[in-house]
């Protein structure tokens, strides 16, 4: 998840976000409403390590790439399905306000024509 869609999900800024990944230590509260952000326990997000995140997703690939090689067939791997699901919310958002603007627009219109009349 990028530092943007978090900070937006917890209301902040992408400036706090960074601060809280530089920073020693979390307070609990903080922790807490990042977890449930991300969807994943506080647990989990205490007992995070680089090298066991590295070692899933590199064994994740190497038996992806032997059951391509055993069923002869490409896969498309989506590493982080919540961010594509947060780019869609956003595409969709900014279809809404535009379509909402178009309504507008014809709405003014039509009053103007009324007007004239």
């Amino acid at each position: 998840m990028k530092q943007e869609a978090l900070a937006q999900a917890l209301g902040t800024n992408q400036q706090a976000i960074s601060a809280l990944e530089n920073s020693e230590t979390i307070d609990d509260e903080k922790l807490k409403q990042i977890a449930k952000a991300l969807g994943v326990s506080v647990e989990a997000l205490k007992n995070f390590s680089d090298e066991a995140a590295i070692n899933y997703f590199n064994n994740f690939y190497d038996n992806s790439a032997q059951g391509q090689i055993l069923n002869n067939s490409c896969t498309n791997l989506t590493f982080n399905p919540l961010e594509k699901l947060i780019e869609s919310y956003e595409e969709n958002k900014k279809l809404y306000e535009r379509l909402i603007q178009a309504e507008k627009d014809k709405v003014e219109y039509l009053e103007k024509i009324l007007k004239d009349k």
